[in-house]
């Protein structure tokens, strides 16, 4: 796909930079970079299902959360640089090794190169394909990709603006993100299942909640349940928070999530009859990291 990448504004941050040359603000130059590719049994039931998610990590972000659990690959930007034929065989590998759909993590970056190679693979590729995001799009970029995405998987982090900013760097995170999911709910229409309770279209909103934030997290539960059609998207509660990379210079953050707070929240969710999966509050674990050794790219 042709895009103009001697200025790049595929993100909110619309950064400029000639990625011709260098990179921009999330990491990312002209050459696709990942960092592992593999059949990944931790997403949510309905993309793992039993043979696991063909799924391909990026390196580089556009957020910069502080707490962020692949901050090897997101600020570190480990990985290797690999062509878009190579990045359309890797698709076509995971399938043949039996995954049900090809998620795609942090791909905002690469959204040129990934249409590219997914119109390389298309005539072979029967599995749904997952944009997993940090939810921080551009309407525009997300038009790029209709036709090309079958489940949309979106994190929804925050309402409150000061947080955004304070932990993650983008004060207008949910001005963006907002209008992201509803357009990515108006590309999907319907969630769709197939026999197998695999997606095969719709929206998955993912909010993992932070220490210290229930009440914005409640607010993110009114506006999921108010602002998006009940049955263009399902809610993945994510209770998995646990401290790492720089959370540890803010003591507010610098803990696991209380059990009132994950009830608090829960109640929310539950009695806004909002449908999905709601993440066990045992489950915090460093160990649902995986180790980036590039697998699968190289």
């Amino acid at each position: 796909m042709d895009y103009d990448f001697t200025s790049c504004t595929l993100c909110p941050r619309e950064c400029g930079a000639d990625r011709t040359q260098g990179t921009g603000f999330c990491g990312g130059g002209i050459a696709v970079k990942a960092a592992k590719a593999y059949l990944h049994m931790w997403e949510e039931p309905c993309l793992s299902g039993t043979r696991g998610a063909g799924t391909v990590f990026f390196s580089g972000c556009n957020l910069k959360c502080l707490y962020c659990q692949n901050h090897r690959i997101s600020a570190d930007n480990f990985g290797t640089e690999i062509s878009e034929d190579r990045l359309a065989e890797i698709f076509l590998e995971l399938q043949e090794q039996g995954a049900h759909c090809i998620d795609l993590v942090s791909p905002t970056h690469f959204v040129p190169q990934i249409i590219s190679a997914l119109d390389k693979a298309k005539s072979r590729l029967t599995v749904p394909v997952v944009y997993n995001s940090g939810g921080y799009e551009k309407v525009e970029t997300l038009r790029m990709l209709e036709g090309y995405i079958d489940v949309y998987l979106p994190d929804l982090k925050y309402i409150d603006s000061s947080a955004s900013e304070k932990y993650s760097g983008a004060a207008d995170y949910f001005q963006y993100a907002s209008e992201a999911i509803s357009e990515m709910c108006r590309q999907t229409g319907k969630c769709r299942f197939n026999d197998e309770g695999i997606m095969q279209k719709g929206v998955i909103v993912r909010h993992m909640i932070l220490p210290g934030l229930r009440k914005d997290s409640a607010a993110i539960m009114e506006w999921l349940a108010h602002d998006l059609p009940r049955d263009s998207f399902k809610l993945s509660l994510m209770s998995q928070y646990t401290p790492c990379y720089k959370s540890s210079g803010f003591k507010e953050i610098n803990r696991r999530l209380s059990t009132f707070e994950y009830e608090f929240v829960l109640d929310k969710a539950v009695s806004l009859g909002l449908d999905g999966y709601m993440q066990d509050k045992s489950s915090a674990d460093s160990g649902f990291t995986p180790d980036f050794d590039l697998t699968g790219i190289i």
